[in-house]
């Protein structure tokens, strides 16, 4: 008798565990997020009605004070590629001698440097050009590379980004891309 008593009990915790598992996911329920074509890892919850994600997947430059204030930048970013004094978007595979125009404005913090690189089809990344930023660079500024030869090897999209960094101990964040697509 005193195995079913146990049996019954067992049964019991149990089952409470499991309604209690079922009712924290119906407040909290993880849902999958797509951010432009590409699923965000961690993805996201749904509580009460709302989606929340991480404030890094937001996009722009994400600052945490430590006492519970979260900054996000994001500030209008427009990339215009030249060829001699030609604006250009498509390309054929081989070397090409461009430069990249930058123009940042609605920057609400100061930020520490810029870089301009170049992702490839493949995925390797080329740095082009940075610059570490003085306090007088916030709320408008442009950004030019000087001219450069990159070697489109290789048909596909190739993605000029532009990246910010916080703070000079920080990590570059991606805040605006451009496509290049390389045709045969």
């Amino acid at each position: 008798m005193n195995r079913w008593k146990k049996i019954t009990l067992c049964v019991f915790a149990f089952s409470l565990m499991g309604g209690s598992l079922l009712f924290a996911d119906s407040v909290n329920q993880k849902i999958r997020v797509w951010n432009n074509g590409k699923e965000i890892v961690d993805g996201g919850y749904l509580i009460d009605g709302k989606t929340y994600i991480p404030a890094r997947e937001a996009g722009g430059v994400v600052n945490w004070d430590g006492s519970g204030k979260v900054t996000i930048l994001k500030p209008n970013v427009h990339i215009v590629l030249f060829k001699d004094n030609t604006v250009f978007g498509n390309v054929n595979v081989g070397k090409l001698k461009i430069k990249i125009l930058t123009q940042v404005d609605s920057l609400t913090e100061e930020v520490s440097a810029v870089k301009v690189a170049i992702t490839d089809p493949s995925g390797n990344v080329k740095d082009i050009q940075s610059q570490e930023l003085e306090g007088s660079q916030k709320d408008n500024f442009w950004f030019p590379t000087s001219e450069f030869t990159y070697d489109f090897k290789e048909t596909g999209k190739y993605r000029v980004g532009f990246y910010m960094k916080s703070s000079k101990n920080a990590d570059y964040v991606l805040v605006s891309e451009k496509v290049i697509t390389a045709l045969n």
